[in-house]
């Protein structure tokens, strides 16, 4: 930290990603990317034509991206809003419904980022601790007198709640943004965009980097009423109009409309889940019930950050936390089935005390 950083920003503890690291080849199952490549489709949006046009600055209004990811959602375009991820969204979102007078509310294990855009924009937080078997009661998010931001499906969990669960929340607070972030949806849980049609406070965060392999292109959207879309815009046009490139804008509107092969391929990666929690299970593991690409796991009588540290010995990444309340959890990205039984196989030699095939 500099003597130049004004004193507003040095308490923030910033966000920390998912390790990408360099010095060897990983079976990587600690971001939750997709495991296959993109539509083929996509793959042809990016050409020599394409890049010829990057001299010009890209739509800053997103005309035909949105218009496939309204025909996609059965939503009009002008209720959608893209941007450069899905936590731009977020960040943008803290500034417009929340603030020093108006709190936001969100569980005490829950996407990390919530709380650090909180501290960035000087948002009085409150999180609810989750229950014990680490689902949300939705009771808990009754009547808030701020911004309620829910992850559905929850990460690290992987639980979610239903439609319904998540309407009552909405129309138990008529005066307050409701943030439903639906990075996994995709996976097996029920999406509420269906709802943003009845519901002027409701806003359904999205994104393409988990269920349509575009992690590394950053496309993110939500969809909401007229009046909350003009709100994140308003937010966008005030600090950058061109934040989603004409590459990302290509890769974004083809993914839209070839959707078929994204759900086909998220079928086959919950598949693999159901398949890879079962496996756990049997050698001993506590596996909380998931409805994404992941998988939330501990055995008990063994440290967490230990597994962690076997498995990367072995390079295989998973993803450990270490707040308390889970420090003896992994996160388990759903790979390929071929990357699973690699993972399985370390897991039985590791938990077994075998002699590890340690990669160097």
């Amino acid at each position: 930290m500099s003597r130049f950083l004004i004193d507003r920003y040095a308490p923030l503890e910033p966000y920390t990603p998912g390790e990408q690291p360099q010095d060897m080849q990983y079976i990587k199952l600690n971001t939750n990317e997709f495991p296959y490549p993109p539509a083929p489709e996509v793959l042809a949006a990016v050409n020599a034509d394409a890049a010829a046009q990057l001299r010009l600055y890209c739509d800053p209004e997103c005309t035909v991206l949105r218009q496939a990811l309204g025909e996609n959602y059965g939503v009009p375009a002008a209720n959608i809003f893209t941007a450069n991820g899905s936590d731009d969204i977020l960040n943008f979102a803290f500034q417009a419904f929340a603030g020093a007078q108006k709190p936001a509310f969100f569980p005490d294990v829950t996407y990390g980022f919530y709380k650090v855009f909180g501290a960035l924009h000087g948002v009085d937080c409150t999180e609810l601790p989750l229950r014990d078997d680490f689902t949300v009661d939705p009771a808990d998010y009754y009547r808030r007198g701020g911004m309620v931001v829910l992850a559905n499906p929850n990460a690290p969990t992987g639980i979610a709640l239903t439609r319904d669960q998540i309407e009552r929340i909405v129309q138990e607070n008529p005066d307050q943004v409701v943030l439903i972030d639906e990075a996994y949806v995709d996976f097996g849980a029920e999406s509420c965009v269906p709802l943003t049609a009845r519901y002027d406070n409701l806003l359904v965060v999205m994104t393409y980097s988990k269920s349509r392999a575009l992690a590394g292109a950053r496309l993110g959207f939500a969809i909401g009423s007229r009046g909350l879309i003009e709100d994140l815009e308003r937010i966008k046009y005030s600090t950058n109009p061109y934040n989603v490139n004409r590459i990302t804008q290509a890769c974004g509107t083809a993914a839209a409309r070839f959707d078929g092969y994204y759900r086909s391929r998220c079928a086959e990666i919950a598949a693999t889940r159901d398949f890879t929690a079962a496996a756990l299970r049997e050698m001993g593991f506590r596996v909380l019930p998931s409805q994404t690409n992941f998988l939330f796991a501990e055995k008990p009588g063994m440290d967490g950050a230990e597994l962690y540290q076997a498995l990367r010995r072995r390079g295989i990444l998973v993803r450990h936390f270490t707040q308390p309340r889970i420090r003896q959890f992994n996160r388990i990205t759903v790979g390929t089935r071929g990357q699973m039984d690699v993972l399985l196989a370390a897991v039985k030699e590791i938990t077994e005390g075998g002699t590890p095939d340690e990669k160097r």
